[in-house]
């Protein structure tokens, strides 16, 4: 629990646990990532017990359930009602789940670590999403837990801890390398390994099977690169893919991260060597590669290129494309080569010189921003809620219905939207929610409509907070006629045109539809999917009931 005070002494202490409620924000995309969030506790105002010197407020970091485990307690701060505390608490922060937190704060009356002998200052619930969606990360709760008094406040701060969010993009092309089929050219491919401390490597990329040529020109590669305290070698092995997995080897060359990020120049020039057996990798038969490599010079001359065929890079194009930019002009006009030579045919062959080249067209290193950064940067997630109202969810003042208000239990549609909502709400700042409902009949005409508001203001269709969804959804039960079909193109279109007024990055909408059956108007659907695929938008789908429901027959 938290703090206490002891001679004018006060700590802060703290407990944490992750409630299990999960939903799932979007369909294997994304903010649901793991990260890492810490975070300070500055108790403003305490509430003071004692006479003098003034006590200081601890703080306590806990879950919402009243029995939690405690997660830690901050140093005590002497003498202060307006402590900051130094300690971070760092948490696994998840977006899809409702981390629940609560920090309790005490006077220190001595060394007992029991907090039943301290004071009692206040304490302040919240979610690990609060702090995260608050401006700047930075949360302001006041302190309860006294009745009748005034226990201050509590400013909590969270914070990223700092990891390598790098990306290297690399692209590589080769020239003239061997033909290995006999009714073709070669099917060639690149495997990379990273060096261990043993001298050993570990496979980490595969390029994609270039066919029937012998100047491959791969796809970019986009990896994380390696930590700042070192750059382990980088072996590279080029293979002519075959349909039985037998794969013929070609050759390999080894390098660092330090040398390729010289990007095109002459330092990333190496010579590709076949041993004597196939590399151990996925690709080989146990038999060791050779190495160290020999460094080559480059080849800068056009002239090495075959008549007719196109050059190693893609021309004037390249530069620039994966943010290399123009060469410097102590850069050769041609990138870095790596000759692919075979030793069994240089020794038959006294005019043997390699068995190809490849070459680095390409390597820029951008930052891949998480889910925290959008956050922090400003941006509003905006929630809206649409409910199927349809007939086949059945009579709602009957137990069977989907919509039946049971005094006991919650239906499956205010569960569902609790679940959704009260994660999203936490990253949205005014907490007012646009709620729709199709597939009824709406006073006063007994029109069918699929985008009429809950709360029955077509100017403003939002309600205040998930309390207020439930109560217009209720309000709504009793004055509408469940009716059909189920369509649900007009209340994606509702939400794209919000989101495409917004186009500057400051606001996320998030489509929350909860229905019981099959799409009546699929097509349509697909067609507002597609033209929202541009938008800062993402739509959840929850089914539920019995009907059939397969999301697979979206696009």
């Amino acid at each position: 629990m938290l703090g206490c005070q002891a001679g004018g002494q006060s700590v802060c202490w703290g407990a944490g646990q992750a409630a299990n409620q999960r939903c799932q924000p979007r369909g294997g995309g994304a903010p649901g990532r793991n990260e890492r969030a810490g975070r300070a506790a500055q108790p403003r105002a305490a509430a003071q017990r004692g006479t003098w010197p003034p006590p200081a407020p601890p703080a306590r970091l806990a879950p919402r359930p009243r029995r939690c485990p405690q997660f830690g307690r901050t140093e005590v701060i002497d003498n202060s009602l307006n402590p900051d505390f130094v300690r971070k608490f760092v948490l696994d922060y998840f977006f899809e789940e409702k981390q629940n937190l609560r920090f309790d704060l005490y006077d220190v009356d001595s060394k007992s670590p029991d907090l039943s002998k301290h004071d009692f200052l206040g304490q302040a619930f919240c979610t690990l999403g609060e702090i995260v969606g608050s401006a700047g990360s930075r949360l302001e709760k006041p302190l309860t837990g006294i009745p009748g008094k005034k226990c201050g406040t509590i400013i909590l701060l969270a914070e990223e801890l700092g990891n390598c969010r790098d990306v290297a993009t690399l692209q590589f092309c080769a020239n003239k390398l061997d033909k290995k089929d006999f009714f073709g050219k070669s099917d060639p491919f690149m495997v990379f390994y990273r060096s261990n401390e043993d001298g050993t490597f570990t496979i980490c990329h595969k390029t994609e099977v270039v066919r029937n040529t012998l100047n491959p020109v791969w796809p970019a590669c986009a990896r994380p690169p390696p930590p700042a305290s070192g750059s382990p070698a980088i072996k590279v092995e080029v293979y002519d893919w075959d349909r039985d997995g037998s794969h013929d080897f070609i050759g390999e060359f080894t390098t660092s991260y330090r040398e390729l990020a010289r990007g095109q120049s002459q330092f990333n020039v190496y010579e590709v060597r076949r041993g004597t057996g196939r590399g151990d990798g996925c690709c080989g038969t146990g038999v060791p590669p050779l190495h160290p490599w020999v460094l080559q010079s480059p080849c800068c001359s056009p002239g090495c290129h075959s008549p007719g065929e196109p050059p190693l890079h893609p021309g004037a194009a390249a530069p620039g494309r994966f943010g290399a930019g123009p060469p410097s002009p102590a850069v050769p006009p041609w990138p870095p080569l790596s000759q692919v030579v075979n030793p069994r045919k240089k020794m038959k062959k006294k005019k043997y010189l390699n068995s190809g080249t490849v070459t680095l067209l390409s390597f820029a290193v951008e930052s891949d921003h998480t889910f925290l950064d959008y956050i922090r940067g400003g941006t509003q997630i905006n929630f809206t809620v649409a409910i199927d109202f349809t007939a086949s969810n059945g009579n709602p003042s009957q137990s069977t219905s989907l919509h039946y208000l049971s005094p006991y239990q919650l239906n499956a549609y205010t569960m569902a939207l609790k679940a959704v909502g009260e994660i999203i709400q936490d990253y949205d700042s005014d907490k007012m929610f646009p709620a729709l409902g199709f597939g009824a009949k709406i006073p006063p005409d007994g029109r069918v409509s699929h985008e009429f508001p809950l709360n029955g203001d077509a100017a403003n269709p939002s309600c205040s907070g998930i309390e207020g969804i439930l109560e217009a959804y209720h309000r709504s039960l009793r004055s509408v006629q469940l009716y059909g079909p189920t369509n649900f193109a007009p209340v994606v279109n509702h939400v794209a045109r919000s989101a495409a007024a917004v186009p500057d990055g400051s606001q996320y909408f998030v489509l929350l539809i909860i229905t019981d059956g099959v799409i009546s108007d699929m097509a349509q659907t697909k067609e507002a999917i597609v033209n929202a695929a541009k938008l800062p938008m993402s739509i959840i789908i929850v089914g539920v009931g019995q009907a059939e429901f397969d999301v697979r027959s979206f696009p």
